[in-house]
């Protein structure tokens, strides 16, 4: 985890559309769990890579972590797959990898 994907984290937990399933006490739980169940990492190399410049966070959190996969449903980061040996992929391609054999996670 990072500071700039938790804050997008956070946000997006805000959005009325959670506000409708998850009540305040939900969010904030949510998010306590990710602030003490998370290994943090501060990136400090910024990274221009994605045609969304919103999603770089997400490159430089990965490159930081030496992650060996990014699960996303967001194309703008699929289209880069594979990123400097990350691989890139929505959940059910990581599920199909796993139950392969072809990724390991770390």
């Amino acid at each position: 985890m990072s500071a700039a994907v938790f804050g997008e984290m956070k946000a997006v937990l805000a959005r009325p559309k959670f506000k409708s399933v998850l009540s305040e006490f939900e969010q904030l739980r949510i998010l306590q769990l990710l602030t003490v169940r998370s290994i943090w990492f501060d990136p400090e190399i910024r990274i221009s890579d994605c045609r969304d410049p919103k999603d770089n966070k997400y490159l430089e959190l990965a490159l930081s972590a030496n992650a060996s996969a990014i699960l996303t449903g967001d194309l703008d980061l699929l289209a880069l797959n594979p990123w400097r040996s990350i691989q890139i992929m929505n959940a059910r391609d990581f599920l199909t990898c796993l139950e392969s054999g072809s990724l390991m996670p770390p």
